[in-house]
């Protein structure tokens, strides 16, 4: 009997085994399961990425845009110089016309008739002088003769007199105005030029030779 009892007490420890073995594994399944409870965490690594490529799009999208930007403001720029340009054009094309105009009031008003009674010509001056502020604000100037020498920019010499009392090229007289139009010569003045006589510019050469 004592020999029956001691082969039953023993396989217990290999039960006890089994049942350590099995709840081993029972406790490890769930750590089998962990990768698949991990698997959100890695979808969640690959976000990275996909925010850099929405950031470069973004980023693409705005230099467009400040490009488009930039030549919107050149066309506008460049669109305002062109109607600028095409009015001053258009404007000197207009003073040009007008310029005859302005001649003839001036020959009026040099060659007075003594018959004619002192407030017409007062009217004509006073026509005159506002046709001459009004193309002034518009950009017209007078080109200044009067004591200035003869500058072949300006000027148009069709006439040259000997003159011992003026400066050598020295305007003598305006025969007809010249004008600028905003800064621009619009017609020259044509005078008459002063040059020293040929006797005084030789003895001026032998001095300088001596």
């Amino acid at each position: 009997m004592e020999n029956e009892k001691e082969q039953l007490a023993t396989p217990l420890p290999e039960a006890r085994k089994q049942s350590k073995t099995s709840e081993s594994t029972e406790n490890a399944a769930p750590a089998s399961e962990s990768p698949a409870a991990a698997s959100p965490g890695a979808t969640g690594a690959e976000t990275p990425p996909a925010n850099e490529k929405l950031k470069d799009e973004a980023s693409e999208l705005y230099n467009r845009l400040l490009r488009k930007q930039a030549e919107l403001d050149n066309f506008r720029k460049r669109s305002q110089r062109e109607k600028e340009e095409f009015r001053q054009i258009a404007n000197e094309s207009l003073v040009r016309e007008v310029l005859p105009v302005l001649d003839g009031f001036e020959r009026a008003l040099k060659q007075r008739a003594p018959a004619v009674p002192k407030s017409f010509y007062e009217g004509m001056e006073l026509i005159y002088r506002q046709l001459t502020e009004v193309l002034g604000r518009a950009g017209l100037e007078v080109i200044e003769t009067s004591g200035q020498l003869f500058d072949p920019h300006y000027h148009q010499a069709v006439e040259t007199v000997a003159d011992a009392g003026r400066r050598d090229q020295e305007i003598v007289e305006e025969l007809q105005r010249g004008y600028l139009f905003n800064r621009r010569l619009l017609r020259p003045a044509i005078v008459k030029v002063a040059v020293k006589p040929k006797g005084e510019l030789e003895s001026k050469d032998d001095d300088i030779e001596g």
